[in-house]
């Protein structure tokens, strides 16, 4: 298919949202602004995750405005791009640009107009509209050009052109969209996630002690690029020792020694959507008797969740069978006392694993690696968050399993465990039958681990 088809029905699935919602409307939508890293010099830029989904268009400066009317199984749509204008001088400084003018060709879209251009031309399509769907509360800047837009049409009250009335979050209903993936989407994904497993595979080979953590996060980089990935999804993980015990850890210039756990969480992004793998291994290429026996409580209660990862079941069920797991092998190894907290069901009623497992064992996964999506059932009743049911399974959704365990020391901890973090974390697309883990190109299991890493 036609990459700009996908984006126009995309577009269209909108505005039939917003027809069925208020009737039609405006959704004005705009991409990230280019971020200032520091003098002279930016950030390499990403498009928002919103816009790019509409538009597939990677360009800053740009925004996507469009007017919905007709029926909600047939609604009138005009998509307007306003974007940079070709600018031969700047091109010379900053790459080529697309351009109005060849906008609506490559992109699909009905209408194009240069960026310069927003403020005069939103009047007119906001003029006799009803309602205007645009990101609540996005930034200051943002209110204050509304209030702009919204005065310049009740500046033609006199002709008698009407203002919108009705306000509306337009995130709502796109991550709504977003929240189930389509052949096209998990297709970038598996590929996405096939790199980041040849990247994992490729530290995994290198490691051995004496090096340093940015060495392993160098061969992880050399492979997304080298493979085609754009950039990475999120900043590399790569937690030696007692580091692997911190969440959200960046590679340091720590050095990997023998005896003790390399955990490294890593993703590259793929054509705009995030890959995300947690591996754990040991540095010398042999798990010791406490690491083993926790590694294998880890990877069984990710199976668990893998196994309750299936459409009918909610959001929060591969969790509750991880969480058990988890919760029984802390007790099996004596690292939660079972004369104290009396039962299995005790210690998980009371939080007591929460010392050792203090996150949850998804998230969504796309665009973005913590992807949109709401996590409870969005049409519940319940005025409060917390009461309402949480988010059934259905395929198209995609998520990661990923339960952990971190010792950290402590005079009630037996020290063979101390400083022992382990996490396993694999990307999953739900299906009709269950899940599909698109992330298994890497090893998983303790002996294939050592196996791989047997000749370092």
């Amino acid at each position: 298919m036609n990459k700009s088809l996908i984006y126009q029905q995309r577009r269209v699935e909108l505005a039939k949202l917003i027809r069925t919602k208020t009737g039609g409307g405006v959704a004005i939508i705009t991409t990230a602004p280019e971020t200032a890293r520091n003098r002279d010099s930016e950030f390499p830029y990403r498009h928002d995750s919103d816009f790019f989904y509409l538009t597939g268009f990677e360009e800053p400066g740009a925004t996507l405005v469009l007017k919905v009317a007709g029926s909600s199984s047939q609604p009138q749509l005009e998509s307007h791009l306003f974007c940079r204008p070709k600018d031969a001088e700047r091109e010379i400084w900053d790459g080529i640009r697309l351009g109005p003018e060849a906008a609506p060709e490559a992109l699909g879209l009905e209408y194009a107009h240069g960026n310069h251009e927003l403020d005069s031309k939103l009047s007119d399509l906001l003029a006799d509209q009803d309602a205007v769907y645009v990101r609540l509360s996005e930034s200051a800047e943002t209110d204050r050009r509304l209030r702009h837009w919204m005065k310049q049409v009740r500046g033609q009250a006199r002709a008698g052109i009407n203002p919108p009335s009705e306000f509306h979050d337009v995130e709502s209903l796109i991550h709504e969209m977003r929240l189930f993936k389509d052949a096209h989407e998990i297709d970038i994904m598996r590929r996405a996630a096939a790199i980041s497993a040849r990247a994992h595979i490729r530290a995994m080979q290198t490691c051995k002690p004496g090096l340093r953590e940015y060495h392993l996060e160098a061969e992880l980089l050399h492979e997304f690029r080298y493979s085609g990935a754009q950039s990475v999804a999120y900043n590399s993980i790569v937690a030696g020792g007692a580091s692997s015990c911190i969440l959200h850890y960046r590679a340091s210039n720590a050095e990997l020694r023998s005896g003790e756990l390399c955990l490294i969480d890593a993703g590259c992004e793929l054509d705009g959507y995030a890959s995300d793998i947690t591996r754990t291994f040991p540095v010398n290429g042999k798990f010791s008797g406490p690491q083993r026996a926790l590694y294998d409580i880890t990877l069984a209660s990710q199976e668990a969740a893998i196994a309750a990862t299936k459409p009918g079941n909610t959001f929060i069920q591969p969790h509750e069978a991880a969480l058990r797991v988890l919760t029984q092998g802390l007790l099996d190894e004596k690292l939660l006392k079972l004369s104290e907290l009396g039962s299995l069901e005790n210690a998980i009623e009371t939080g007591a694993y929460r010392r050792f497992y203090m996150h949850r064992t998804s998230h969504w996964l796309g665009m973005d690696v913590h992807d949109v999506g709401s996590y409870r059932e969005p049409l519940s009743t319940a005025t409060d968050s917390s009461e309402k049911p949480w988010r059934v399974l259905q395929p198209g959704m995609a998520l990661t399993i990923e339960p952990g365990l971190y010792i950290r020391p402590a005079d009630d901890v037996d020290e063979r465990f101390w400083n022992i973090g382990i996490r396993i974390e694999d990307d999953a697309v739900v299906n009709d039958l269950g899940c599909e883990l698109i992330s298994r190109g890497v090893p998983v299991k303790a002996d294939e681990i050592e196996a791989l890493m047997k000749n370092n």
